[in-house]
């Protein structure tokens, strides 16, 4: 499955900010391939890579993995009719 939506949004601020690639893949302690990959939603992004490409992209780390985390939950989940219940259980349990 493409995650094009995260990805794309790194490629966009990438190129805004106007850093190359190699800076981004050399922060994250991989190769640029595998970086345009990323971007392109044809490997997968993790989490822990979030505060790699915060800092690479000079970007707040919580905005970051808050955007990640929603496209994430999109992705694998939407049309599904009980996801926010779901979300608000998972909600009251991480409260507890």
């Amino acid at each position: 499955m493409r995650s094009v939506s995260f990805g794309s949004y790194l490629k966009q601020i990438r190129e805004q900010k106007k850093i190359p690639q190699r800076k981004v893949a050399h922060r994250l302690d991989i190769d640029t391939s595998t970086l345009s990959k990323m971007e392109l939603g044809e490997r997968q992004i993790t989490v822990s890579m979030i505060e790699g490409l915060a800092d690479a992209l000079g970007l707040e780390y919580r905005e970051l993995q808050i955007k990640f985390i929603s496209d994430k939950i999109m992705q694998d989940f939407k049309g599904q009719p009980f996801l926010l219940d779901a979300l608000k259980e998972t909600l009251s349990k991480n409260s507890e």
